[in-house]
């Protein structure tokens, strides 16, 4: 006798089975551990971002199929690096055990953009943020520094900014120009919370939809290929073609070792070539 197709929940069944388990809960209690530990909230964002995304390919009560998961994924070693770190912080929460894979690195060479280029989406930028991208131009910090900034730590009379590093970046304090100053002025009468300034999350937000709109409106896709990022590493080359001196951009970066910065003043080498 022929047995017919199967049954409508024999499928969902044979689904369900090659469905990943997933382990939500866990998820969250390595996130609240990492909080309880002090973590910063972007880096608790990254986190849980990755390891939702990685408990829909592999099932994390098999560690094994979790590293073979990760080397399946077409993206770069840094990017496979980050994954695993992810899982380490899971691993290291729930009592599991497991052989952290390591990948080679990947030192890519950033795009340093043009003045011109910047300051034609800040242009175009509201007054807010077009502040806030200005500031980031102008000083080089990450997205997160600035965020955490709390009002207390800026003179703006001075147009001084006292930044509280992250990342294992140093804190220090950043001189800003006149017109930069006057902005900061008036965007602190207008925004008088604690912390001024909005998340880095935000901050990455709002320039790719800016860029990505004024790249489609001046018919100019090269400007998407500029992340906010690079406004960081645009200040540092600009900072060393002017003065030569790798000790003063490692001091106004924020970093502790000196080769962080050879890969930007190298760029620009190549960029000259």
């Amino acid at each position: 006798m022929n047995p017919g197709p199967p049954a409508p929940q024999a499928g969902i069944l044979n689904q369900a089975r090659r469905r990943p388990h997933q382990d939500t809960q866990r998820i969250i209690r390595t996130l609240l551990e990492m909080k309880a530990k002090g973590l910063s909230s972007t880096t608790i964002y990254d986190i849980s971002h990755k390891l939702k995304r990685l408990n829909q390919l592999a099932d994390f009560r098999h560690p094994e199929e979790v590293k073979m998961a990760i080397a399946n994924m077409k993206v770069c070693n840094n990017t496979k690096t980050g994954y695993a770190k992810a899982y380490q912080y899971f691993v290291n929460t729930n009592g599991l055990e497991w052989k952290r894979p390591k990948y080679k690195w990947e030192r890519k060479i950033p795009l340093i953009p043009t003045t011109a280029n910047i300051d034609k989406i800040i242009s175009a930028s509201s007054k807010k943020y077009a502040t806030i991208f200005t500031i980031l131009k102008e000083t080089g910090l990450e997205g997160h520094e600035l965020a955490t900034t709390k009002r207390t730590h800026i003179d703006s009379e001075q147009g001084i900014i006292n930044a509280q590093g992250c990342k294992g970046h140093n804190s220090r304090s950043l001189k800003l120009k006149p017109t930069t100053a006057g902005m900061l002025r008036r965007y602190l009468h207008r925004y008088t919370g604690e912390t001024p300034f909005p998340s880095a999350k935000s901050m990455g937000e709002m320039w790719r939809r800016v860029r990505n709109r004024l790249a489609k409106t001046l018919e100019q896709p090269q400007l998407k290929a500029i992340p906010l990022r690079n406004l960081r590493h645009y200040q540092a080359t600009r900072l060393y073609d002017k003065t030569k001196d790798i000790l003063l951009v490692m001091q106004k970066l924020g970093h502790k070792k000196i080769r962080n910065n050879h890969a930007l003043y190298s760029t620009r080498k190549l960029q000259r070539r």
